[in-house]
């Protein structure tokens, strides 16, 4: 299967140093590259589960950053979801197309169709296709959250992908820095006296933003709309676990703190969870701690009702 490339993510700003790999072969049972569809290399995912057990193990579907156009499923920011297995979830990492490949929605399509797949699979890999969970930073934040919000919207799903009998909501949400409404991101970096390295600006012909729509962002409103998770908040969105580093230079924290205060005015108190890190840069490994991934796995544990 050939891969047109729209441009070469090898030479973008943002994705010029990639993540190693993550270690994981001390997971006895895991099954890798498996495609949930059929359109592209790039539609597959891993499967990693506790090494005792026969299940239905819940699980936490863990989505990659990488500015919309890089990383991979298997690189070490899936460590912190493999943490997981410890607590009895099964661990579903994947990639989907990225922006050098396809514009949006389709990467949306394809997150959404994985978990079809996961569901309409679950009894072949040991797995609770009513109890899932969506954990990613950064592009996989964003993802993600549009999991968290989008349920239902028509114009998001592409069901000749696969398993169209299957939900693709989810029971949790992460949100680890994630983007929402990129015509803001500049003007709110520049609130908080972080200004774009020139040349690096989100409203940029250039820009990771720019790439997945198509255009340069200031030139397509309406679209830019149509990408924001805030525009499908519901009053049943999924409960939301959202943290976000103050000093983030590359996605502004006012990202999160306006999806959280848009998410409670929809769904109320008790369903968001906004925590806000001060000195904590964009991926700081600091996210990754062990009291913070304990924090996080506490949340899902309630949420999908893990004793």
């Amino acid at each position: 299967m050939n891969i047109t490339k729209r441009f070469d993510p090898g030479t973008h700003y943002a994705v010029a140093m990639q993540p190693p790999p993550a270690y994981t072969h001390h997971v006895s049972r895991r099954y890798l590259d498996i495609p949930y569809a059929n359109l592209s290399l790039s539609q597959k995912l891993d499967i990693y589960l506790p090494d005792e057990g026969e299940g239905p193990f819940p699980v936490i579907l863990s989505i990659h950053g990488g500015a919309f156009m890089g990383c991979d499923k298997s690189d070490f920011h899936l460590l912190p979801m493999l943490e997981g297995l410890k607590r009895g979830y099964a661990v579903v990492a994947l990639n989907y197309r990225l922006s050098w490949e396809v514009t949006f929605p389709a990467l949306v399509q394809d997150v959404k169709t994985a978990v079809r797949w996961v569901r309409g699979n679950a009894k072949w890999y040991y797995l609770d296709p009513g109890r899932i969970a969506a954990w990613g930073g950064s592009a996989g934040g964003y993802l993600s959250t549009m999991l968290g919000v989008s349920a239902g919207v028509s114009e998001l799903e592409d069901l000749s992908l696969g398993n169209s009998d299957q939900p693709c909501n989810v029971q949790a949400v992460v949100d680890w820095y994630g983007p929402t409404n990129f015509l803001k991101m500049d003007e709110q970096l520049t609130a908080s006296g972080l200004n774009p390295i020139k040349g690096t600006e989100h409203s940029g012909e250039n820009s990771p933003e720019s790439w997945l729509l198509g255009d340069k962002i200031t030139e397509i409103p309406n679209l830019v709309a149509a990408a924001n998770p805030e525009t499908y908040i519901q009053e049943n969105t999924t409960p939301f676990l959202i943290q976000h580093g103050v000093i983030d230079p590359v996605v502004p924290v006012q990202q999160s703190v306006n999806l959280a205060e848009n998410l409670k005015r929809s769904c109320g108190d008790d369903r968001v969870i906004l925590e806000l890190f001060e000195g904590f840069e964009h991926g700081d490994p600091r996210f990754a701690s062990p009291v913070n991934v304990k924090r996080v796995l506490d949340f899902i544990d309630q949420h999908l009702k893990i004793n």
